[in-house]
């Protein structure tokens, strides 16, 4: 008996995503031995992993001393990652890698020697902003962008230097365009879509999807509904449709998948990414208090991953295309991005 055409397609991906490196290019979840559980069941490899979003120096070596001890619990399912090698051997281990990642400066605080501190502790990854005017430069729900500071030039050349990837996903256009005109090496947003997708501060336009592709960097697709046209009712298809436009836009090697993914987290935290400790109470226009919106159905969790290789496939993107998107691009900007300069 031949099989219905849809089945043999999902065994096709399913078999496909089984042979994929597949790399998360953002997760803040409510980390736990379940969620390491569902990662490994989606064959997810590594995940790029939130220390800190309004966190000081000390809080934030607090936040890496509470993975010091989920690796020392779980070290059958998880292990840290040092170098982009060591993606491809927690694979082969059939354990997921972690590497570390800071959506906001307030780590550094005001000593640009704490970017390297932060490197060799394990943070690959660096958010200029979180929404706000920072120290370095002006995220995307201020009014005026005044771009790049002269201490964010200093803190770009120092990031450059101990190989710590510049992420501009909360960062407003002209400070995330100057950031990669400053910049000698890839720069990336790890979590956000097309502005043509949906029309909010957090996704970006084609001039910096551009600007990123020119540099070498890389767009990792968001899942947030917030981020979504439709929000939590879009469609895979409508999703894979936005990833094959914005191919066109930047080519396929510069895209990635930074699902953004919040699982277990309880209303109270959204309440801090909020509002951090610079405000009381809310916006007007924001729901009091905050709540969590549902995932899409196509991915709720880890587990859900070969959902995207599905969906790909089904959009009609070669198996080097989907290769790229679902792993390799981050493991080449990783690559790149994180080896110290001599």
């Amino acid at each position: 008996m031949n099989m219905p055409s849809d089945t043999m397609d999902r065994e096709a991906a399913r078999a496909l995503h089984r042979q994929l490196t597949v790399v998360d290019g953002l997760q803040y979840s409510n980390w736990d031995r379940a969620i390491f559980e569902q990662l490994r069941e989606g064959g997810v490899d590594a995940i790029h992993v939130t220390i800190a979003y309004w966190e000081n120096a000390r809080e934030t070596l607090s936040r890496i001393g509470e993975w010091n001890r989920r690796f020392a619990a779980n070290g059958d399912l998880i292990r840290p990652v040092r170098a982009g090698a060591d993606v491809r051997a927690a694979r082969d281990e059939g354990r997921v890698g972690v590497f570390y990642g800071a959506q906001n400066c307030s780590i550094i605080e005001d000593d640009i020697d704490l970017v390297a501190v932060f490197r060799e502790l394990g943070v690959f990854l660096m958010q200029l902003t979180y929404n706000n005017q920072s120290l370095l430069g002006t995220g995307c729900y201020e009014d005026n962008d005044t771009g790049i500071t002269r201490f964010g030039r200093e803190v770009i050349r120092e990031m450059n230097r101990v190989g710590m990837l510049i992420d501009m996903s909360h960062s407003a256009e002209r400070t995330t365009l100057e950031a990669v005109e400053y910049s000698t090496r890839p720069v990336v947003v790890s979590h956000a879509n097309p502005l043509f997708f949906r029309d909010v501060s957090r996704n970006k336009s084609e001039r910096v999807l551009r600007a990123l592709a020119e540099s070498g960097g890389l767009l990792g697709f968001s899942a947030y509904p917030l981020h979504l046209g439709d929000g939590s009712e879009c469609t895979l298809e409508a999703y894979c449709e936005m990833i094959a436009r914005t191919a066109e836009i930047m080519g396929p090697e510069h895209l990635g998948i930074g699902s953004d993914l919040c699982q277990q987290q309880p209303d109270e935290v959204l309440r801090w990414m909020r509002n951090g400790r610079w405000r009381r109470v809310l916006d007007g226009d924001e729901p009091e208090p905050p709540r969590w919106p549902p995932q899409p159905a196509w991915l709720r969790d880890g587990r859900d991953f070969p959902n995207l290789t599905a969906g790909l496939m089904a959009r009609g993107f070669s198996r080097e295309e989907i290769t790229g998107i679902m792993g390799e691009n981050w493991l080449r900007v990783l690559d790149d991005g994180i080896a110290a300069m001599h």
